[in-house]
């Protein structure tokens, strides 16, 4: 390898599968899988909810999990994964040298007390009135510092040391697309010899899918896999909640310190082109720009959203470019938002590191793949704007993981 290249050495996942690269792999590797939705809290809409996780084991201090917000608990527990993972978890000296670009969102709203406003709202004279004694009376002082986007990275920084420089990204699917590439540039740049980076994504908050609602973006009624929702009622995603986060080395960093990769990270194009009749082919001129010398079948993991326009577009594209075999993600987690990106590239590192497709899930749709699975075309198309893709490579024997 190259030592201008960039190799993931460590993944760390939390899902509603569960948690950690191995327990994952056995599941979507798994011919009888299925994933864990829950149908009835939010009925009619399906979510993909957190599975059970100890969060002693990433977070051992109760007052810092207290402090934050479940997505920030489940971001700052992937990236303690991704470190042990990787082997710089506890590594003061390497952590404090570890560059960082987190991708978020906002903070959770009090359910509570914007359902005492709500209540409370038609028997009052003045609304306004109303809602400012609220907000000073009922609100716990560290909501507001929760809301902070950026307090994902702090949080990080606080429980796992990783103090080198902090870049946070807000903008959804196009935020987890935007970090990684500016890691990978960076890195390849010779700015940075390590890095974490990744997002996380609670779907479990009324709020949000309220977000989602309003566009008319979700999926009404039973779960569907991504690639038949265009016949489904509703808007055709389905939320999750996930933690990923990756830590990318420069090659030479990674084989200093003895670490095995689980692939390569190639090169990463993002976009945010205007959606309309033209949108499928410049997704199809994005996949010959990542992956312009394809020869055979193409092993994909897709990170589509499930919205039904856009994810027809993606669908055509990949349909046009020829040979295109795909495992869409977002049917076995959900649709995780800042962290869409991440999570697809880590699906891809870990099957392209085993040099094995992830089982169909949606056999009449997804294939059977029999081609090479060590280079994977990793993608996600986000419900509303940007696009990324990224060629994801297994690493020659001896760099990698066995």
């Amino acid at each position: 390898m190259d030592t201008s290249d960039v190799v993931i050495t460590g993944i760390g996942l939390v899902s509603s599968i569960g948690e950690g690269v191995e327990a994952h792999w056995q599941a979507l590797s798994d011919p009888a899988f299925r994933p864990r939705v829950d149908a009835r809290r939010f009925a009619p809409y399906p979510i993909h909810p957190l599975a059970p996780v100890d969060w002693d084991r990433q977070i051992p201090k109760r007052g810092d999990q207290r402090q934050m917000e479940p997505w920030q608990r489940t971001g700052v527990y992937a990236a303690g994964l991704a470190l042990e993972d990787a082997g710089l978890k506890g590594d003061e000296a390497l952590c404090s040298t570890m560059d960082m670009i987190v991708a978020a969102g906002g903070g959770e709203r009090d359910d509570a007390v914007d359902r005492a406003v709500l209540a409370a709202a038609p028997r009052v004279a003045d609304a306004g009135v109303l809602l400012n004694e609220k907000l000073t009376t009922e609100l716990r002082p560290t909501l507001f510092l929760a809301q902070l986007s950026n307090l994902l990275a702090g949080n990080i920084s606080i429980v796992h040391k990783v103090t080198g420089s902090s870049q946070t990204f807000m903008g959804e699917e196009a935020a987890g697309i935007s970090a990684l590439q500016t890691a990978v540039a960076r890195i390849s740049a010779g700015q940075a010899s390590h890095m974490l980076v990744g997002g996380a994504f609670n779907c479990e908050h009324p709020e949000f899918l309220l977000l989602y609602e309003v566009g008319g973006r979700l999926l009404r009624g039973p779960w569907l896999p991504v690639w038949q929702r265009g016949v489904a009622t509703g808007g055709g995603v389905v939320l999750g909640s996930a933690g990923v986060f990756l830590v990318l080395e420069a090659t030479a960093h990674a084989k200093a310190r003895g670490a095995k990769a689980y692939a390569r990270l190639g090169r990463v194009a993002a976009g945010s082109a205007k959606r309309g009749p033209e949108y499928a082919g410049r997704l199809a001129g994005m996949i010959a720009q990542v992956d312009p010398k394809r020869d055979g079948a193409r092993l994909v993991v897709s990170g589509a959203s499930g919205a039904t326009g856009p994810t027809t577009d993606e669908r055509a594209a990949l349909d046009a470019a020829g040979g295109m075999v795909a495992r869409v993600a977002t049917s076995r987690f959900g649709h995780v938002k800042e962290a869409q990106f991440p999570l697809a590239v880590a699906v891809a590192a870990i099957a392209a590191s085993k040099r094995a497709a992830p089982a169909p899930l949606d056999a009449a749709e997804e294939g059977i793949f029999g081609g090479d699975a060590g280079l994977i075309l990793a993608t996600t198309v986000g419900y509303h704007r940007g696009e990324g893709m990224a060629r994801v490579e297994a690493v020659p024997e001896g760099d990698g993981r066995a």
